[in-house]
């Protein structure tokens, strides 16, 4: 196991502990798995990044449905209090 040591904001720092430990985790384990994902990605055209696997996994699965924002924002809101 290696180690890594990044730059990020307090606020994020905080806000990432607490997703963590609602969810039973480490932070550490959390970016570890989003950085297995995000590498596993393979991106669609050659000027676009690879998407993070969750986001294209959903992509499209609304379309054709009448999605109000406000409602979205509202849940998530809720979700990660």
């Amino acid at each position: 196991m290696s180690k890594l040591t990044l730059s990020v904001e307090e606020s994020v720092v905080e806000r990432a502990k607490r997703f963590a430990e609602r969810r039973g985790t480490s932070v550490s384990a959390l970016v570890e798995r989003y950085l297995a994902e995000l590498t596993r990605a393979r991106p669609r055209k050659d000027s676009e990044l690879a998407s993070a696997p969750i986001t294209a996994r959903l992509s499209g699965l609304l379309r054709g449905r009448k999605v109000d924002k406000r409602d979205y924002r509202r849940h998530l809101e809720e979700k990660f209090r």
